[in-house]
């Protein structure tokens, strides 16, 4: 991937930089700027977080940050791959139970971090990423998928759960515990015209939660891809 093709924005990973280091010793690490970010953005979202806000809160100044940190987004590239270091590498044996716990963890660690979906569209070239994509890849490989057959697999997996973790992180950030009420009196009153939609309780989660039916949606996808 050339930084050129996306769109012109750089990302830290695709330099192959190191974050530069302070000419003079103090408390401040990179590791420390990542972790306090993450705290930043799981309160306020990546919209709000700005190097300024981040250096008061670490209680030092913007230049001592930017010794450590070029630019926002390298910041963001740090902490999304900081969160999904959270995820866990299953051990399991069998290739089935392994990509479902991952991906079940992965959406999991997503929705714990509400600001983390919407930055999946960027380069996700983190070492932690790189690991988890590595581990799905070599477990559905050990499935018995090769060539078209397994980059297919991958991607239909991966764009699941982040297409789940998106769809459900942005009905949360609505903060409005009555909206898919609404949605499903809309469709109610109007019946004739979406019969099925308001039959089968298309956003009613009284019937089924969001964790059962990624469970039961993710179990098809891998009847599919696994046959």
């Amino acid at each position: 991937m050339d930084p050129a093709d996306d769109g012109g924005r750089d990302v830290v990973w695709l330099r192959g930089i190191t974050p530069r280091g302070s000419r003079r010793a103090e408390p401040l690490t990179l590791a420390r700027i990542v972790a306090v970010a993450v705290a930043e953005l799981d309160v306020h979202g990546a919209e709000r977080l700005t190097m300024r806000r981040l250096a008061q809160r670490l209680e030092v100044t913007s230049t001592a940050l930017y010794w450590h940190v070029a630019t926002k987004d390298d910041l963001l590239d740090l902490a999304l791959d900081e969160v999904l270091g959270e995820v866990p590498i299953p051990d399991a044996d069998d290739p089935r139970a392994a990509v479902r716990a991952l991906l079940g963890d992965w959406r999991a660690v997503l929705l714990a971090h509400p600001w983390s979906p919407a930055l999946l569209g960027r380069p996700l070239l983190g070492p932690n990423m790189l690991a988890r994509t590595e581990f799905l890849q070599a477990t559905l490989t050990r499935a018995g998928l090769a060539g078209r057959d397994l980059a297919a697999a991958g991607s239909l997996l991966s764009q699941f759960v982040i297409g789940a973790a998106v769809t459900e992180s942005t009905w949360r950030r609505a903060q409005d515990p009555t909206a898919l009420s609404r949605v499903q009196e809309y469709l109610a009153a109007r019946a004739d015209l979406y019969p099925t939609l308001d039959g089968s309780g298309f956003v009613e989660r009284s019937r089924w939660t969001e964790d059962e039916l990624f469970a039961l949606g993710l179990d098809r996808v891998l009847d599919t891809v696994l046959a």
